[in-house]
């Protein structure tokens, strides 16, 4: 046990497939037992045409017809009750995989590290929920039933060896003509709906951009320019899927004239045996209904040879994410609540597929207590260094210490504990105002809350609105302003007391009133606390301690008296310029 435990643990998509592969196995083996009970009971109905033509209408015998007539009514019964059960045991298969599955990769979203979130597109994210749908639609739906009849198929053709031997090689010969077209049925619409898949996913990204700045689209009058780009990236989208539809209608109907040819030759071979007294009537009426039989699985496979590769490249996909390395949510060791000294050990960071590093070997340390500033030219890597010292992102080389550890043995959990953060863009989830604060803890006492509301400023704004903090901020917080959206975002990263702050320009939306009262919290804030802020504001930069200015990957640190001078006679050719 000790070493399967070890094989999961080093191996988390392995052992992720293990746990839905256990739950599934028991559901999918009695489908197959009664998709065996659906196949056994088709034979019934050909077995019931033969006696009837070779037995009882030859004989004349109606007690004959009598007892089996009964028969066939009673098989097809069981027929029904079979499957129904079939029909509620996938029913079953595809609720356990949204549970397990769904929940799996919605987690793994969540545990991933931002560098490797922001390394794929929003879409392809998003895409991964449809990869999860086609996983279940296949595996609970009608493909799962068609992967269970097919080895039947080869039942129905020895048993029409049985009764008609000399149809059955028409349905040997064309067994591989249906194998072949299924698979260049599914390599052409593959490569179609591959075309389609980019079409859709550039007009469905630019949908995606409209309506996240549909503020700025009104105000500007974009809408003439974006008309024009989403109609050609519609056409596009339409031109693939006619074309993908053209495809699998063209394989579709090369299937089904395929399937009358069978017919017509079975038939044909069949009356000439007939002739030759090889064979009886019954025989090939049988026949031709057996070889519909084993003809239909293979006639849906061309169908569903596409939906097959889909749910392939669909596992595919969802197995690359699962297993992707997680950030470490739980330290080793719990440590106690640090001090607050933060320092930068020849720190290198480039971001994935980058030419040029952001930074190249940078020291620099931020003391306890204090007010700290970040300035540098637009670019020059403000936020990503916040990142850095917030842990998201993983310095190439060297390393980031608080009090003299390194940043990377702590877990998610204790980071989130003790550096609280205000980005540069204040996003706020649906719901109440408590709730964003809240971010996700629980049981947070009132008092905690108000005391974090007052801190940054927002408390009596929030007490003024009709429903206080259960009031709701709307999607993305579109029910308030942009420095109502910055406040509480900034009482967010106050909640809990945490040692350290850092502030990506929390002054970018607050009136000059908001700042100064700002300015006079951070004042306060800073005397227990280390606070890193990355501002331009005259007023914070005033009260701040030190001062780090990036430039070109490097980094200049001083004292706020030292460097503010030199910082505004370098700006001031610009200025005047």
């Amino acid at each position: 046990m000790a070493d399967v435990a070890e094989r999961q643990e080093s191996d988390p998509i392995g052992a992720a497939r293990l746990g839905l592969t256990r739950a599934l196995r028991p559901i999918f083996a009695q489908v197959f037992v009664l998709s065996s009970g659906v196949n056994l009971i088709a034979l019934v109905v050909p077995i019931f045409v033969l006696q009837v033509y070779d037995r009882v209408i030859v004989h004349a015998g109606l007690t004959t017809l009598e007892g089996l007539v009964a028969g066939v009514f009673i098989a097809l019964l069981f027929d029904q009750l079979l499957r129904q059960l079939r029909s509620r045991l996938l029913q079953r298969a595809s609720l356990l995989i949204d549970a397990k599955l769904g929940s799996r990769v919605f987690g793994k979203l969540l545990a991933l590290p931002l560098a490797e979130l922001e390394a794929r597109p929003n879409a392809f994210w998003q895409a991964l929920f449809r990869d999860l749908e086609t996983v279940r639609n296949t595996a609970g739906g009608a493909i799962a039933v068609l992967l269970c009849d097919l080895p039947f198929a080869l039942l129905f053709l020895a048993v029409v060896f049985v009764i008609a031997e000399p149809a059955a090689w028409v349905l040997l010969v064309a067994l591989p003509l249906f194998i072949g077209l299924a698979w260049w049925s599914g390599r052409s619409v593959r490569a179609a709906g591959n075309i389609e898949q980019r079409a859709t996913a550039m007009r469905d990204t630019l949908i995606g951009d409209i309506v996240a700045g549909r503020a700025t689209v009104k105000a500007l009058g974009m809408a003439p320019s974006l008309r024009a780009n989403w109609e050609a990236r519609h056409a596009g989208a339409m031109r693939a899927a006619i074309e993908r539809g053209r495809r699998a209608d063209r394989f579709g109907n090369i299937s089904f004239g395929l399937g009358a040819a069978v017919t017509v030759a079975l038939t044909t071979v069949g009356a000439l045996a007939i002739l030759d007294q090889r064979l009886t009537i019954g025989a090939l009426v049988a026949a031709n209904l057996l070889a519909a039989r084993v003809v239909a699985p293979f006639h849906q496979l061309v169908g569903s040879w596409r939906a097959l590769v889909g749910y392939r490249q669909a596992r595919s996909r969802l197995r690359e994410v699962l297993a992707l390395p997680e950030d470490r949510f739980e330290s080793e060791v719990q440590f106690g609540r640090p001090r607050g000294d933060i320092t930068l050990e020849d720190v290198a960071f480039h971001y994935r597929g980058a030419a040029k590093p952001v930074f190249a070997g940078i020291h620099c340390t931020f003391g306890h207590p204090g007010l700290h500033a970040i300035v540098g030219r637009n670019g020059s890597g403000k936020s990503t260094l916040l990142k850095l010292l917030l842990g998201l992102y993983r310095p190439t080389s060297g390393r980031v210490l608080i009090d003299g550890s390194d940043i990377a043995q702590f877990g998610r959990r204790d980071l989130n504990e003790w550096i609280g953060y205000l980005p540069q863009e204040s996003v706020l989830l649906q719901g109440s105002v408590r709730r964003n604060i809240e971010a996700g803890r629980s049981n947070v006492p009132d008092e905690t809350l108000i005391r974090a509301a007052q801190l940054a400023g927002v408390h009596s704004m929030i007490a003024d609105m009709p429903e206080g903090y259960g009031s709701d901020v709307g999607e993305g917080g579109a029910r308030l302003s942009g420095g109502q959206r910055q406040r509480i975002a900034l009482a967010r990263a106050l909640l809990g007391d945490p040692p350290i702050l850092l502030l990506d320009e929390p002054t970018a939306n607050l009136d000059r009133r908001a700042e100064q009262d700002l300015r006079d919290a951070l004042a306060t804030l800073s005397r227990e606390r280390s606070i890193i802020v990355v501002t331009h504001s005259a007023a914070i930069l005033g009260i701040c301690q030190t001062v780090s200015v990036l430039d070109g990957g490097r980094i200049a640190a001083g004292p706020a008296a030292e460097m503010l001078p030199r910082l505004y006679t370098a700006a001031a050719p610009a200025r005047s310029a």
